[in-house]
């Protein structure tokens, strides 16, 4: 199967008189994180694979330069990853214990569907920083996510310092230009947590004044008149 072939769209709702738009602000206030540890099989299967990679397709790319990455860890490769996770481990703390390791080692073999991120400071048009290669891999992130809230599944991101070791730039075959920037867990969720309480919009709007004032935080009376 190729992953990349576009799929064909899914409806939004079998009732014809739902509105798209809150279709999408439902699904985006639905997606909560859910710890790796609490994602078990069945994960997605290869046709929901492709629409979640897909997914990610969709994301702003300044210049087209394509900055990001994805590298999928599948299971049989886990032993590999949880000994850089042990070996990173050890890096950092000589001492660490061997209920330590093991915990380290552990964390390699949760999800069903495991990927890493990296994103290239270089590729493509050099002006073109790090931070805007950044935000385009964060949107195809939460593309992902979103996609796999869609489909049922839980999902969460999960880095750490293990991310900076050198053993898992050699795994990974990251270029030099390049850095490991999360992992994406997706799976069935074993449980959830209730859903936490959002930020509202007057916690992070203000308006630029016209009078040459720095924005400062606006009551939420005044957002709502804009």
């Amino acid at each position: 199967m190729n992953l990349l072939a576009v799929p064909a769209p899914l409806p939004l709702s079998t009732a014809p008189d739902q509105d798209p738009a809150i279709l999408a602000a439902t699904l985006m206030q639905s997606r909560q994180t859910i710890l790796p540890k609490r994602l078990l099989a069945p994960g997605p299967d290869a046709k929901q694979l492709g629409m979640i990679l897909n997914a990610a397709a969709t994301a702003p790319d300044h210049g087209q330069l394509q900055p990001w990455r994805l590298v999928l860890v599948p299971q049989a490769a886990r032993a590999r990853l949880a000994e850089v996770f042990g070996a990173a481990l050890m890096a950092r703390d000589a001492q660490a214990t061997a209920e330590q390791l093991a915990q380290a080692r552990e964390k390699a073999h949760r999800a069903p569907l495991l990927m890493l991120v990296i994103v290239d400071g270089q590729r493509g048009d050099a002006e073109i920083d790090l931070a805007e290669r950044t935000v385009s891999a964060g949107c195809a992130i939460q593309n992902m996510l979103l996609l796999a809230t869609a489909l049922g599944y839980g999902s969460a991101l999960t880095s750490g310092k293990a991310l900076k070791s050198a053993g898992l730039r050699t795994l990974f075959g990251l270029a030099a230009s390049e850095q490991a920037l999360c992992f994406v867990s997706i799976g069935t969720a074993q449980s959830r947590k209730p859903a936490r309480l959002r930020p509202a919009p007057p916690d992070f709007v203000s308006s630029l004044s016209a009078d040459g004032d720095a924005p400062g935080r606006e009551p939420a009376d005044s957002f709502y008149s804009l």
